[in-house]
C-alpha cells in the first residue's frame, strides 16, 4: 500500500471544518477525517455534509465506537462514511460486530489501539477479525507528554501484516519517520488545521511523505526537557495560561521595562522587607539562566538595585522576580536586565541576613518551588511547576498554534473572533 495523507478535522464548528478540508484537499490531501469533536458536536450530519461537498473523497468517520459496535458502524457508513474507527479498549464482541456491519455495509473498519494493554497482541486480534487496518495513536494528552507513536510501531510492524495507521503530533519532520516506521495512513492534525495555509502545509506534508524528507519546523512539535527553555521563549504568559486551564499569573507584578522575555528555573529567596541581603546571596547560587524569585513580603524598602543588576548580569542570570522593592529601575532598564517587582521606590534597607535561599515561597499569591520554571513578559509572570513544565510548555504551544489559525481566518473576512469561534451557539446553558 502506497502511503496516504489523511487529515484530522477535530474542530467543533462544521463550517471551519469545511472550510479547512477544501484547502487540504487543494493542497493535495488523499483522506479526509471527520474527527471525534466533530461528530460530537455535529452528528452525523458532519458525515452527510461532507459526503455532499466531497462526494469522491475517502471520508473516515473517527467514531471512537466503544459499545454498540453494529449500530455505530452501520450509522456511519449510511451517512457516507467510506470508513470508520471502532476503539481497541471495547469489548471483543464489540469489535467482532463493528467489522461484521461493517462487511455488510461496504464499510471499512480501522480499530484504535490507543491506551490498549497490549497494543500488539489487539493488532493481532483485529486482524485475525478482518479489520482493514489498526490505528498506532499517541493521544493529544500524551504527547504533551513527550510521547510518541513511532517505537509502537516498529513493534507492530514486525507482528502484523495490516496497514498501519500512525497518529500523535506528525509533522512535515516526522512524516519520513512513521513511513520508516512501517506506518501507511499518516494522520496529520495540528500541523494542517492549524496552519495559516493549510493547503501549502498540506502539500509539504504530502511531499515529505511520499519522498521520505525530513522538512524542519518551528511548530507542530512537542517539547521535551532538552528543549524546554527554546520552547517557552516562543510562547507568551498569556500562551502558557491559556494552555494550563486560564491559569493565573503573579498579582501585582509588574515588568520594570516593556519588551523584555524572561525565561529560567527559579532560585528562590525568602527575606525580611527590606533585608537584602540573602537576594544578593542568592546571585552567587543562581547558574547562568536561572531566574532570582524573591518573596520580600510584598514591601518596601527595597532589596534589589543597579548594583545587585550588574553581579546578576555577570552570573549570567535570566532575571528577577520580586514581590517587594526594586529601585534604579533607570539603569536596570538601560542594562536591559528582565527585572519584575511588586514596587518601585527610591530606598533601599539594610542587609541584615534574614531569610532563607532555595525554599518555597509565594510571590504575588503563586507558591514557587526551587527549580520551577518561571516565565515573564509585559503582562506577568507565571510559574510552571518543575515536574510539569514540558506538559504546560506544550499546551501552551498548542494555544499559540490555534491561534494562528484563527488569526487568518479573522483578517481572511470572518471578521470577529466571536464569529470564528461561533462564540452565541456555546453559550453556557443554565437551568
Amino acid at each position: 500500500m502506497e502511503p496516504v495523507l489523511q487529515v484530522a478535522l477535530d474542530f467543533v464548528d462544521l463550517e471551519r471544518a469545511l472550510r479547512l478540508a477544501r484547502e487540504a484537499v487543494g493542497g493535495g490531501a488523499d483522506w479526509l477525517e471527520i474527527g471525534t469533536p466533530l461528530i460530537k458536536s455535529e452528528g452525523l450530519d458532519a458525515i452527510r455534509r461532507f459526503r455532499a461537498e466531497f462526494p469522491r473523497q475517502t471520508l473516515v468517520a473517527d467514531m471512537k465506537t466503544m459499545d454498540a459496535g453494529r449500530a455505530e458502524m452501520e450509522m456511519a457508513a449510511k451517512a457516507g462514511a467510506n470508513i470508520a474507527i471502532v476503539l481497541g479498549v471495547a469489548d471483543d464482541g464489540t469489535i467482532r460486530e463493528g467489522i461484521e456491519a461493517g462487511r455488510n455495509q461496504g464499510l471499512r473498519v480501522g480499530v484504535d489501539l490507543i491506551r490498549t494493554a497490549d497494543p500488539a497482541r489487539r493488532a493481532e486480534q483485529a486482524r485475525d477479525w478482518g479489520a482493514d487496518h489498526v490505528v498506532v495513536h499517541c493521544g493529544i494528552d500524551e504527547q504533551m507528554r513527550g510521547g510518541t507513536p513511532f517505537d509502537m510501531l516498529r513493534k507492530i510492524a514486525g507482528r502484523v501484516d495490516l496497514p498501519l495507521a500512525a497518529a500523535g503530533g506528525l509533522n512535515s519532520e516526522t512524516v519520513a519517520d512513521a513511513v520508516e516506521a512501517g506506518a501507511r495512513i499518516l494522520i496529520v492534525g495540528g500541523a494542517i488545521t492549524k496552519s495559516p495555509d493549510a493547503r501549502a502545509a498540506t502539500r509539504q506534508i504530502s511531499e515529505a511523505m511520499r519522498s521520505r524528507a525530513r522538512v524542519a519546523t518551528d511548530l507542530f512539535k512537542r517539547s521535551s526537557p532538552e528543549r524546554l527553555r527554546e520552547t517557552l521563549l516562543k510562547l507568551s504568559t498569556a500562551n502558557l495560561s491559556d494552555g494550563a486551564h486560564r491559569c493565573p499569573c503573579m498579582e501585582g507584578i509588574r515588568p520594570v521595562m516593556a519588551g523584555l522575555k524572561m525565561v529560567g528555573a527559579a532560585v528562590t529567596v525568602r527575606t525580611f522587607p527590606g533585608d537584602w541581603s540573602k537576594p544578593v546571596q542568592a546571585i552567587d547560587r543562581a547558574a547562568p539562566g536561572d531566574v532570582i524569585v524573591v518573596d520580600a513580603g510584598g514591601r518596601g524598602p527595597a532589596v534589589w538595585g543597579e548594583l545587585a543588576t550588574h553581579s546578576a548580569l555577570q552570573r549570567k542570570a535570566a532575571g528577577i522576580v520580586i514581590d517587594g522593592g526594586i529601585r534604579d529601575t533607570a539603569v536596570i532598564r538601560a542594562l536591559g536586565f528582565p527585572a519584575f517587582a511588586r514596587l518601585v521606590l527610591s530606598n533601599a534597607g539594610e542587609p541584615k541576613g534574614f531569610g532563607e535561599i532555595n525554599v518555597p515561597v509565594t510571590v504575588g499569591g503563586i507558591r514557587v518551588e526551587p527549580g520551577d520554571w518561571i516565565v515573564g513578559d509585559d503582562d506577568g509572570v507565571v510559574a510552571l511547576p518543575k515536574g510539569r513544565a514540558v506538559e504546560m510548555a506544550n499546551y501552551g504551544m498548542d494555544c499559540l498554534e490555534a491561534e494562528n489559525r484563527i488569526r487568518q481566518e479573522i483578517e481572511g473576512g470572518r471578521t470577529t473572533l466571536g464569529q470564528v469561534n461561533d462564540l452565541l451557539r456555546w453559550d453556557k446553558r443554565t437551568g
